[in-house]
């Protein structure tokens, strides 16, 4: 079985999930993940499915004609002051679109909170047949894979998972070893991207670079191969967002090249490990 693919809305996020959709299908990608969430961050469009009734029609509309799945839907973030059940409408709209999944991060320090409101997501999520899937990110509250770890053994929810952002696993020092503790059920599918092997200490840089400036994979330096040497087989959500390279090619182009990336080191990945056994 080869591995599929799916374009992660932050490497386009300028798209609409429409067009987005429609870019993907051209690209050669089987899946997309869009961001119905909106959380009012600094230059993000707002692509509130639930009240854009519109947008919303055309979504669907894009994934019946290209016959794109919709992975995943972002981001189900835990704050101070978060209420769980104002997510209920994207969860509604994820399972109308055919949505597998809810990513979520957590970034409050209050730990009995945020175990408290995971807990209550993956319970709101259920019976929309949503798994909700924790990622880690350095510049969070729960920023190890250690820390989400420890969210998910505390609250014990079924429909809960991890989800592993290659960049993040490098960003956070974390061991590939202590990969092999999680549990194989846990890993549904993958934010697979590269970036430079430095690790910044600004956190302003850190972030930059999250959001314009990840490689294409095999390009930079982090240790992404032997994380997936780790890991079960599992959809691949291309999150590689650059903003010379789209300036440069377009976004068509640009996630083409994104997949062909993805693609020759997946196949050299798999070759070596055809090659130890």
């Amino acid at each position: 079985m080869s591995y599929q693919y799916s374009l992660a809305h932050l490497t386009a996020l300028d798209l609409a999930p429409p067009e987005l959709t429609y870019t993907a299908a051209r690209a050669g990608y089987d899946f997309v993940s869009i961001r119905p969430i909106y959380m009012g961050l600094p230059n993000e469009p707002n692509y509130d499915l639930a009240n854009k009734k519109e947008m919303f029609r055309d979504t669907r509309k894009a994934l019946q004609e290209t016959g794109l799945g919709l992975l995943d839907i972002e981001l189900a973030k835990i704050s101070d002051g978060t209420n769980p059940k104002d997510y209920e409408p994207a969860f509604h709209v994820a399972a109308e679109l055919g949505a597998k999944h809810v990513l979520s991060s957590i970034w409050t320090d209050d730990s009995a909170f945020a175990k408290e409101s995971f807990a209550q997501l993956c319970d709101l999520a259920k019976p929309y047949g949503l798994t909700v899937e924790l990622e880690f990110v350095p510049i969070a509250s729960v920023s190890t894979l250690q820390g989400a770890v420890d969210v998910l053994e505390a609250t014990e929810r079924e429909n809960a998972g991890l989800m592993i952002d290659a960049h993040h696993f490098h960003r956070s020092k974390d061991r590939v070893e202590d990969l092999d503790r999680v549990p194989k059920e846990w890993f549904r599918y993958f934010h697979l991207c590269d970036a430079i092997g430095d690790i910044p200490t600004d956190r302003d840089e850190m972030t930059r670079i999250v959001r314009e400036e990840r490689l294409y994979i095999g390009e930079g330096g982090t240790n992404v191969g032997q994380v997936l040497e780790r890991i079960p087989k599992i959809p691949m959500s291309l999150e590689m967002p650059h903003r010379k390279r789209t300036e440069e090619l377009g976004h068509e182009e640009f996630v083409r090249r994104c997949l062909q990336s993805a693609k020759t080191f997946m196949a050299s990945i798999e070759a070596a490990t055809a090659h130890h056994k």
